[in-house]
């Protein structure tokens, strides 16, 4: 808990993308494995159902403070986070801790099987020997707040960085509903998969401004072809071995998604790719970008 308490501080601290990757490339190098599966996790949106309420959380903090309701309440007005009020104010630990992060998930997860009064005193205790750095992380983890201040995308960077593997294979073994407690970080991320190669992307086709020395080479104007530069979400949609797999030229994996699209997979023979814009419609009619910003209009290329 330690090592991971330390890295969220970190993070927070900094806007800095080349040092969010270091300090994540220097996690991953370093943490244990079951650490740094669960830490992948929160970076794709998983984490432990809450065990406890925010309600039962605060009057916990106020006992164990030994604080009035008032005192609390402007104390959390003016912090404005819960998790980070109650570890500011909680009285200094009583003991110490050295448990990975994996060992106090599990130790949250274990906190559905008891009753209210067992889910109390099992919290105050883990509260007494913490850190309010820790703390801050072990009651952010209880609550429905809880978030990393990197994108998923700079966590996989880092991660492939790390162990010397290509972005784009990290981000489709990332892709699906797979499960912390049922998953090694060896088999979720450094072993081989036979789809691997199946989801790879071909380099994007993009467009660029003509230069007037280049027009008389293209031909007469009555022979090009015109199209709306569409402002959407550049794609490519492949279709190989009855299996989707949605690109974003950022190299984002993005199949999960767009749930309505699986109309490709049955219907688009395999080895298809598709590469263009995703827009949004309604009534058959593409919206305009313009809708969204009105300060921006389209353009023909």
């Amino acid at each position: 808990m330690k090592q991971f308490a330390q890295l969220f501080v970190q993070l927070d601290q900094t806007n800095k993308t080349n040092d969010k990757v270091a300090l994540l490339k220097d996690y991953f190098a370093t943490a244990p494995d079951r650490d740094k599966l669960w830490t992948i996790a929160f970076f794709s949106h998983k984490r432990p159902k809450r065990p406890v309420n925010s309600t039962l959380l605060k009057s916990w903090a106020m006992e164990l403070a030994e604080l009035p309701e008032w005192l609390f309440r402007e104390s959390y007005s003016f912090v404005g986070d819960l998790a980070e009020t109650i570890s500011l104010l909680l009285p200094p630990p009583t003991k110490s801790q050295d448990q990975p992060l994996a060992y106090w998930i599990d130790y949250l997860q274990d906190l559905a099987k008891l009753d209210e009064s067992e889910k109390k005193e099992k919290i105050l205790v883990a509260w007494q020997q913490m850190t309010q750095p820790e703390r801050f992380v072990f009651t952010k983890l209880m609550t429905s707040s809880f978030r990393i201040g990197v994108s998923q995308n700079l966590a996989i960077r880092a991660l492939a960085e790390q162990n010397q593997l290509d972005k784009t294979l990290v981000a489709h073994r990332l892709m699906g509903n797979w499960n912390p407690n049922t998953v090694s970080f060896k088999s979720l991320v450094l072993e081989e998969n036979q789809e691997d190669n199946l989801s790879r992307p071909y380099p994007f086709f993009l467009a660029h401004p003509v230069n007037t020395e280049e027009i008389p080479d293209l031909g007469p104007v009555s022979d090009w072809q015109v199209e709306w530069k569409w402002d959407g979400i550049r794609s490519q949609i492949i279709v190989r071995e009855n299996k989707l797999y949605i690109w974003s030229r950022g190299e984002d994996l993005l199949t999960d998604k767009f749930p309505e699209l699986v109309v490709f997979r049955e219907n688009l023979p395999s080895g298809t790719v598709i590469d263009g814009e995703i827009l949004p419609f309604i009534d058959g009619e593409i919206l305009s970008f313009s809708i969204a910003n009105p300060d921006r209009e389209e353009k023909c290329h």
